[in-house]
């Protein structure tokens, strides 16, 4: 009798103990259970919140240009191969942009070196600053500082590159407006202020006199299809104040005409933008094709 009863009092602890331990894993199960799904839950939400910052709103932006030359406004800045760079800050609301753009080349061109009476090689050197904002969806407003020193060091000269002195040659600013007539179809006047740069005309008394030169461009898009387009171009400078301009040798000029094809070329699974400009400046009689490949 006895013995029996010991038989059963066991088996009741075996009974408890086997309930207890089942307790204790359900409870491990639970708690893991919601570590888990907690865990999913988190990373669910870092990425959403991720996704909602690095692509819906990318403050910052960088680009890289591989060009056979660089032309501006009807000029030829460099004749030889360029490295384009820029550096841009945009807005959440897109409306405001702020960068940096730089270039530079592969090849010489010849400057002369008063000092020395030595004609010697410079490489192409700019490192410019913009800013945009975007009144409307068809307005904007810009103004870019163009320090191009190139050849400034190689000719002789101290390199001062945040001075804006008008008779260094190499520093100036302009202001520019844009409107979109047509989606495809823009406006746009720029304005050199302060007579940077030569953009001066010398006085009989020897003081020097701001041309002001305003620069008007019109560029439209002719044709398109899905991965290429065509645009036409015509530029034109103009002193309401001296008898030369920032670009031409005569009160104002036709200086700038031509046509851009731009085309997405596919390369295995990376698209590469690639434009093809043809410029003719009537006034200075130059004619040139501008390859521009944009590598990002």
């Amino acid at each position: 009798m006895k013995a029996k009863r010991n038989q059963t009092n066991r088996q009741a602890v075996f009974k408890l103990k086997h309930e207890k331990l089942v307790g204790i894993r359900k409870r491990q199960l639970l708690c893991n259970g919601l570590l888990i799904l907690f865990t999913v839950f988190s990373f669910n939400l870092v990425t959403a919140q991720e996704e909602l910052s690095t692509e819906e709103y990318k403050p910052f932006s960088i680009g890289g240009h591989l060009k056979n030359m660089h032309i501006w406004h009807g000029s030829v800045v460099h004749p030889g191969a360029v490295f384009a760079t820029d550096l841009e800050y945009n807005s959440r609301n897109e409306k405001f942009t702020f960068g940096f753009w730089g270039g530079a080349s592969f090849s010489t061109t010849d400057v002369y070196n008063e000092t020395t009476e030595e004609t010697v090689g410079a490489y192409y050197k700019e490192f410019s600053i913009y800013t945009k904002y975007r009144v409307s969806d068809k307005f904007f407003i810009e103004a870019v500082s163009h320090n191009n020193y190139t050849g400034v060091e190689e000719r002789g000269d101290v390199l001062h590159y945040w001075s804006y002195d008008k008779t260094q040659g190499y520093n100036f600013v302009d202001v520019n407006f844009g409107y979109n007539v047509t989606p495809g179809t823009l406006v746009y006047l720029a304005t050199i202020v302060g007579g940077g740069s030569g953009d001066y005309e010398e006085q009989a008394d020897g003081s020097l006199k701001d041309s002001w030169t305003q620069y008007l461009e019109v560029s439209s898009v002719v044709w398109k299809n899905h991965d290429s387009n065509l645009s036409l171009f015509v530029g034109g400078a103009w002193s309401f104040f001296t008898d030369k301009t920032f670009y031409t040798e005569g009160v104002g000029n036709v200086i700038n005409v031509g046509a851009t094809f731009t085309k997405n070329l596919s390369i295995v699974s990376y698209k590469v933008p690639v434009a093809v400009t043809a410029m003719w400046n009537p006034e200075a009689e130059k004619t040139v094709l501008q390859l521009d490949i944009a590598l990002f």
